[in-house]
């Protein structure tokens, strides 16, 4: 599972991390939580450039009637993808890459969960497999009927860093399978397969952090750094 993300970057630097054209307004993020805007990238397809836009966290099926259903898939799995109803079409043909330089996952340590951030060992920029689709509401409370445009990340197995504290991680792209995964005419189903594996344990590392990043309304560098619990005597 993947529930909340860090992406404490600049627009410009996610620009030019990923070639893309800069179409967003974003500010570094600490506590990146469903239902919020977030940045993805994708391909032009009608011309060789990519376009880094916003979108929803929490896919909206374009055939959904109502929009809540989006807080039951921000994420989807690796496994199933290519075959539920909701993700299958997106998966063929709305793929996207989701920017972010970590993310976190709880484990119950005692009676509690206690959150960890998961990082590349160099602290580089990366990116999840995600899928998008475009939605509107068919409702009169959408007078202008506008689109909302929503994503999915995709998770895997958890990899033998992840495994101790959760069974599931988001998908991280390899950087040479960007243009296939971004390519919405590429359709081989079991070779976007091939890209969703769990990503190499030694290449990443992780720390605990403070509880403060459980809230949403928590967003600044405190939810990242390195929390050492005070032993009593």
């Amino acid at each position: 599972m993947c529930g909340r993300y860090r992406l404490a970057r600049k627009k410009e630097i996610l620009a030019e991390t990923f070639d893309a054209e800069n179409e967003v307004e974003w500010s570094p993020r600490y506590n990146v939580a469903p239902g919020q805007d977030v940045p993805v990238v994708r391909q032009d397809p009608a011309r060789p450039r990519r376009m880094l836009s916003l979108m929803r966290w929490g896919l909206i099926p374009s055939w959904s009637k109502e929009a809540n259903v989006g807080y039951k898939m921000i994420n989807a799995r690796a496994e199933t993808v290519a075959d539920l109803p909701v993700f299958r079409d997106p998966f063929r043909y709305r793929r996207c890459l989701v920017p972010a330089d970590g993310f976190y996952e709880w484990a119950m340590q005692g009676k509690q969960k206690s959150p960890f951030l998961f990082s590349m060992a160099g602290d580089s920029i990366f990116a999840f497999a995600g899928i998008w689709d475009r939605w509107r509401d068919p409702g009169k409370t959408n007078p202008n009927k506008e689109w909302l445009e929503t994503c999915s990340i995709i998770t895997t197995s958890a990899n033998a860093l992840l495994s101790g504290i959760h069974d599931r991680m988001p998908v991280i792209l390899k950087r040479d399978d960007y243009d296939l995964w971004l390519d919405p005419g590429f359709k081989k189903v079991d070779d976007l397969r091939d890209m969703l594996n769990p990503f190499p344990a030694e290449a990443m590392r992780h720390h605990r952090v403070s509880t403060r990043v459980n809230s949403v309304n928590n967003d600044d560098p405190a939810c990242a750094e390195e929390f050492i619990p005070q032993l009593l005597f």
